[in-house]
């Protein structure tokens, strides 16, 4: 697990945040992290690597963002068996049941989960950029 892809949707710039959090406690951790926005990345090239950080927001009715994002998602979701993946998010409203969704996903496709998803309410605040700093440390040793 030499490089680790941090792949994120951001309509707000939250996710984005979180993303670049992430990235740092992969870094801290001494690991490389490839930071992507969805749309700088293919699904071609996702499939490269074995330890993927998905981010993507809740939106509408609590799903992933439906013109950008899903799509991607679901040409992925069928490449990432035996993978390990991890998943985070922003959310407005809701219990993250968008997170419990997209977890369920990643399970059925055969991948490894780390952990829950991470989800912040909102912008993330200094507590919450620490949060997503563990988050990225720790997936490291999964």
């Amino acid at each position: 697990m030499n490089e680790i892809l941090v792949v994120f949707w951001s309509g707000t710039g939250n996710t984005e945040d979180m993303a670049l959090a992430i990235s740092e406690g992969i870094k801290n951790a001494g690991f490389a992290a490839v930071v992507k926005n969805v749309s700088e990345i293919s699904p071609e090239e996702v499939n490269k690597y074995n330890c993927i950080v998905f981010g993507c927001p809740s939106m509408g009715d609590e799903v992933l963002e439906e013109d950008e994002f899903e799509p991607f998602f679901a040409v992925v979701e069928g490449l990432i068996e035996g993978k390990k993946i991890a998943l985070f998010g922003s959310y407005g409203w809701g219990d993250g049941q968008w997170m419990k969704d997209w977890q369920d996903r990643v399970t059925r496709s055969g991948a490894q989960l780390f952990s829950e998803g991470l989800i912040i309410n909102e912008s993330p605040d200094e507590e919450g950029l620490e949060k997503c700093r563990i988050f990225g440390g720790g997936f490291v040793t999964f």
